[in-house]
């Protein structure tokens, strides 16, 4: 798991699979998939921005900003 930082999961909807990876390993549980299997940032105020999503994405639809 990385460190926390102030840095926060942008996902990028064209490369995102829906694979559901980083709702799982997310530890806040910060990200959900909406209706078309796209994940999205459900709960920003929980992230304390460890980048664990973006380090579990397979498709690296994930940067932490």
């Amino acid at each position: 798991m990385g460190e926390p930082s102030d840095k926060r999961p942008v996902i990028d909807e064209d490369e995102c699979t829906g694979c559901g990876l980083c709702v799982d390993e997310c530890p806040n549980d910060v990200l959900e998939l909406n209706d078309d299997d796209v994940a999205f940032v459900a709960r920003p105020d929980d992230c304390d921005g460890c980048g664990t999503c973006s380090e579990e994405c397979p498709s690296e639809a994930i940067s932490m900003e």
